[in-house]
């Protein structure tokens, strides 16, 4: 089995936004930590966290500290490891029940997010197929498994933006919403992905973010690495968009996912149903663009997508300061679904999928490289 010297990070390249810290990576080798990028304090603070234990990665995914499918998916992976580390002294049989243990621990922070059980699965699998070894083989065949994954991460945002940056016209008005950027994965992104390839390859737009309420994820981070990327950059609050169409100001609209089922309908951050409807009215073409680790092909429609809701303190809030009445009730899903006849196209490491089928996606799926 591999040695310590062998179970290294991965070395990745991050593109535009490598002046600031990572958004997740493993430091250390078989004693390491997971360290995040603490988003909760951006744009006005740069911190980071390290987690050393199960525990720690759980309230880092659910406080929204790590966030996006794909970097929640990772963290959920570095998590296992470090929820299993304690338990390294266990035969095989042993540690692949406590195993399954922590993973159900960890699938309960967020539930709608696919990309958290898929790689809890995928290093459930890992052990389960070299159930013989020791528990302390096993344990380092997992943190094996959770590098690759973050590299692979990285790698297909790359391919994702390189699919779709053909996409984004050159002078063009681009609108997103919320964060689908390299803070939601391990590096790249994967709606603005496609905006960092296009912009490397000389095109020049102006990027219209949806602030995003209730967090803010929009005004708050996605315009904080465009910034950094020195990408023309707006802010305008959600309910602005549709105007923003009407006024011929926006030629395309890009998005990420946290779910996307069979038929292709796609759960993502609250407000986009209404940006796919506004979209749809105005003739402006919407495209998703996700992983394959993000699509849930056991669910065949948007209403089976398990959807957040969260505190309703966000809604009667901004930045901590209640702004409703005392005694008001709020009602703070996370996420809507956006049926797949609203979307233009799929973007993916695979390609861009248009218009959106459910053949179409089974095809994607069998496709090479």
């Amino acid at each position: 089995m591999t040695t310590q010297v062998d179970i290294q990070p991965p070395q990745i390249e991050r593109g535009p936004l490598a002046t600031l810290p990572p958004t997740l990576e493993w430091v250390g080798g078989l004693d390491g930590v997971l360290r995040i990028l603490d988003q909760t304090q951006l744009p006005h603070r740069i911190e980071t966290r390290s987690c050393a234990t199960v525990e720690e990665v759980w309230e880092a995914i659910r406080s929204l500290r790590v966030r996006g499918a794909p970097a929640i998916g990772v963290a959920a992976a570095y998590g296992l490891c470090l929820g299993l580390r304690p338990w390294r002294s266990l035969n095989g049989a042993a540690f692949v029940d406590k195993l399954r243990e922590v993973g159900r621990y960890l699938c309960t922070c967020r539930p709608t997010a696919v990309n958290l059980a898929w790689a809890v699965e995928r290093l459930t699998r890992v052990a389960q197929q070299h159930g013989t070894d020791t528990g302390m083989e096993l344990w380092a065949r997992l943190l094996s498994e959770a590098h690759a994954l973050a590299a692979e991460d990285a790698s297909v945002c790359r391919r994702i933006g390189e699919n779709g940056a053909d996409l984004i016209p050159d002078g063009a008005g681009v609108l997103t919403h919320c964060n689908a950027g390299a803070l939601a994965t391990v590096a790249w992104g994967t709606a603005l992905s496609l905006l960092y390839v296009a912009h490397e390859r000389g095109r020049r737009f102006r990027v219209y973010v949806d602030e995003t309420r209730p967090l803010l994820q929009g005004a708050r981070l996605t315009a904080f690495e465009l910034q950094a990327a020195g990408i023309d950059v707006t802010v305008v609050c959600d309910s602005a968009a549709a105007s923003l169409m009407r006024a011929g100001r926006v030629q395309v609209v890009v998005v990420g996912a946290d779910r996307i089922a069979a038929n292709g309908d796609t759960a993502n951050k609250i407000g986009t149903y209404s940006l796919a409807l506004a979209a749809r009215a105005h003739d402006v073409p919407l495209y998703v663009a996700a992983p394959l680790s993000t699509f849930d092909l056991r669910l065949k429609r948007g209403e089976e997508i398990p959807i957040e809701e969260r505190a309703a303190e966000e809604v009667l809030s901004v930045g901590g300061t209640r702004v409703a009445p005392a005694g008001v009730s709020g009602y703070n899903p996370a996420f809507d679904v956006t049926p797949a006849g609203l979307i233009t196209g799929l973007v993916t490491e695979k390609g861009l999928l248009k218009p959106v089928t459910e053949g179409g996606i089974r095809e994607i799926f069998g496709r090479r490289g």
